[in-house]
């Protein structure tokens, strides 16, 4: 992980953003021991854990006003530290994605005929393609990744030092 994208670190985890993400606030939460699963990890390293999400989920919400904050462990690449994802998702990201016809296939993998209804499949889904994968990914609203970063590490590092005791 480039040192300019950690915001904080306990003693068994490291919070930082997301390397190829545009969208301000998307976040990984890393394991700073190689294990393939939660189970795999230690007990200290578990009790760190629930206090170190929950922080990083109130803060996405009450300072980068996120209306939803993801949290989900994906993939299984090998060489990858366990981790967590955790995806803030911003009126304007719903909005995008309501905009971008594209994803109005998704309903044909439903029954719910209802309008204007999506979750958070759908909208990590739409995250990680516009937002990671795009070479010109949509335009944000707010504060960049770098101002994000910058927050994020000056509200957290203090709070986060509190969890690891």
């Amino acid at each position: 992980m480039a040192a300019e994208f950690l915001i904080t670190e306990t003693e068994e985890w490291l919070v930082s953003h997301r390397m190829d993400s545009a969208l301000p606030g998307y976040l990984i939460v890393a394991s700073r021991t190689s294990a393939s699963d939660l189970s795999d990890l230690s007990d200290k390293a578990l009790r760190e854990i629930g206090p170190l999400l929950a922080l990083v989920q109130t803060v996405l919400r009450r300072e980068l006003r996120a209306g939803r904050v993801y949290i989900g462990r994906y993939g299984h690449q090998a060489g990858h530290s366990f981790h967590f994802h955790v995806i803030p998702i911003y009126g304007w990201v719903e909005e995008l994605f309501w905009q971008d016809e594209r994803y109005r296939t998704l309903r044909q993998f439903t029954d719910d005929v209802s309008p204007q209804t999506t979750d958070g499949a759908e909208l990590t889904l739409f995250v990680w393609r516009e937002f990671c994968e795009r070479l010109q990914p949509p335009p944000i609203e707010g504060p960049t990744v770098p101002e994000v970063i910058l927050l994020l590490r000056n509200i957290m590092h203090a709070r986060s030092s509190s969890i690891d005791t």
